[in-house]
């Protein structure tokens, strides 16, 4: 591996649970939050948005919930696969989320994706300035 930054050991990456990182798109420049996701020692990456509405994070901060080997989105219920990204129920049921390639070398993982650049493990800023609603209910 190269000098880049691991997002995190392997080791790190719980079963039950997902680990949040932020990367900033290279196109746009937008920072935005992604998590890692880990199914019989495969690590998978994902942006921590659900598919039903784009807004809506999976993982608010402290890891989002998995159930079966599926990611759960507390707003709605909705279920995607954790290797796969697809969605086995709910409102988005079919969507996939969207794939951060990954990859695992001497024991951490890696951003592998050419579309990103790796910011920093965690969330963006918690001081940021984004209003939008947390909330399941549309106005």
């Amino acid at each position: 591996m190269d000098a880049r930054e691991p997002i995190a050991a392997v080791a790190d990456v719980p079963d039950d649970t997902t680990v949040l990182f932020t990367v900033r798109d290279l196109d746009s420049g937008e920072e935005d939050e992604a998590v890692l996701t880990r199914v019989d020692g495969d690590v998978f990456g994902w942006l921590n948005r659900c598919s039903h509405l784009r807004h809506v994070r999976i993982d608010k901060g402290s890891g989002a919930p998995e159930r079966d080997g599926e990611l759960v989105c507390t707003n709605h219920g909705a279920m995607f696969e954790s290797d796969t990204g697809r969605c086995t129920y709910g409102p988005c049921e079919g969507a996939v989320l969207d794939e951060v390639e990954v990859v695992v070398a001497d024991g951490s993982v890696y951003l592998a994706d050419d579309d990103y650049e790796f910011v920093a493990t965690g969330g963006l800023d918690a001081g940021s300035t984004d209003l939008t609603s947390r909330s399941n209910v549309e106005f």
